[in-house]
């Protein structure tokens, strides 16, 4: 991380760090953004010039290159350093907490991640982990895809025995409009080699996942 030093190379109040490893909001058009906003608000039949509407399209602008900020790069990129190391047993990071976006709606989905994998002779620093399904949920998708596309990015940058990829998540598709049932929980996982193959390592994954900390 590098500390960002303010105007006439003060420091700012708090510091402000830039994180290298963050996706960046690259190719993202403002203006139309801030254009299609201002058309919504109206269409609803709100005034976009009103004061506390004025600087929303720009806000809202923001927040989608914020949000988005994973379409335009490569989460295994933090898989590519890896340690040689001679243990096979289960590597387990569990309650990863993110927020995506639910492409049917654009309303967000948030829970948590649980990331597994049997190493084969490689392991990989466990912030990593974190780190690819923060950049996988900046995007707009579907859990479903998510929880797949985490696990075949670490099946593949690994080479893993086994993985095993286990999301929950709330989604306010369905908790704030539609159906409107609050507490509702959306459950998906996706197991790759032993995981798959095996019952037994199966279970045992399971059981280490749902275990009470």
């Amino acid at each position: 991380m590098d500390c960002v030093s303010g105007r006439n190379g003060s420091s700012p109040e708090p510091p402000l760090f830039i994180d290298r490893n963050e996706p960046r909001a690259e190719g993202i058009d403002f203006k139309r953004i801030e254009a299609a906003v201002r058309v919504i608000l109206d269409a609803v039949g709100e005034d976009p010039d009103r004061e506390g509407l004025l600087e929303t399209p720009a806000r809202v602008a923001r927040m989608y290159a914020e949000m988005f900020a994973g379409l335009h790069s490569d989460p295994g990129r933090h898989l590519a350093k890896v340690f040689t190391e001679d243990y096979d047993e289960i590597v387990l990071v569990r309650d990863i907490s993110f927020c995506s976006m639910c492409e049917h709606h654009l309303l967000p989905f948030s829970g948590r991640a649980h990331i597994a994998y049997l190493p084969s002779g490689k392991v990989v620093g466990l912030s990593k982990l974190a780190r690819v399904v923060e950049e996988v949920a900046r995007r707009p998708q579907v859990q479903e895809r998510m929880t797949q596309t985490i696990a075949d990015l670490v099946e593949d940058r690994l080479l893993a025995q086994g993985v095993a990829v286990v999301v929950e998540a709330t989604h306010s598709c369905m908790t704030m409009r539609g159906v409107r049932k609050p507490g509702s929980l959306c459950l998906t996982s996706a197991m790759r080699g032993a995981f798959r193959d095996d019952p037994k390592s199966r279970a045992e994954i399971l059981g280490l996942i749902n275990r009470e900390a």
